[in-house]
């Protein structure tokens, strides 16, 4: 799972990883669950400057605090959405997954596991989830690579744990939801 308060940019990336941490009753998004944004330009210096000098309480920070909240509201969530099941058929069958996304056992294999056919599990997944099993599937390999990239897992590797065939099949998968190659969404490595 991604820690709350948890912000990377996929477009122009942060240097190194920048965490800002909000109240509760700060909630710029109203979300209540991890969630990747774009970090732009502004949005990006607006980070820096904020994390430079956490313990400051003058009022300049605290314009710049509001400056960054209005930019957080502003920003476009990418397009990633893993629903959680309420069927408990589906909890099950999602839990196994959620536990190792590279598992590649079909809905019927799965479903033997938990007691369910895998018609059955079909109709759950779109009536439950808004979305079929392999969209699923897809969306939970996603969402688990975006946590394994951030934590600078090599691209071949998070490939492999999220369950693609081949790096470039992930690249592609990649490439065509969020607009750009894993590789550009790592943070980069500081030397010296």
């Amino acid at each position: 799972m991604v820690p709350d308060g948890y912000l990377h940019g996929l477009g122009q990336r942060l240097q190194a990883g920048h965490l800002v941490g909000l109240p509760a009753s700060d909630n710029p998004l109203g979300l209540d669950e991890p969630t990747v944004l774009t970090v732009g330009p502004l949005l990006r210096e607006l980070i820096l400057a904020y994390t430079h000098t956490p313990h400051d309480d003058s009022p300049e920070r605290g314009l710049l605090r509001a400056v960054l909240l209005d930019q957080l509201r502003a920003s476009p969530q990418q397009p990633l959405h893993l629903p959680t099941p309420t069927a408990p058929q589906l909890i099950a069958v999602c839990e196994i997954l959620r536990t190792n996304p590279a598992d590649g056992r079909t809905l019927a294999v799965l479903g033997r596991e938990v007691g369910a056919g895998d018609r059955t599990l079909s109709r759950l997944f779109k009536a439950d989830l808004g979305m079929t099993f392999p969209q699923w599937r897809t969306q939970l390999r996603l969402y688990h690579a975006l946590v394994l990239l951030a934590e600078n897992t090599p691209v071949t590797a998070v490939a492999h744990l999220c369950g693609w065939s081949s790096a470039s099949a992930f690249i592609d998968v990649f490439r065509r939801t969020f607009g750009h190659t894993p590789g550009t969404h790592q943070p980069r490595k500081r030397t010296g």
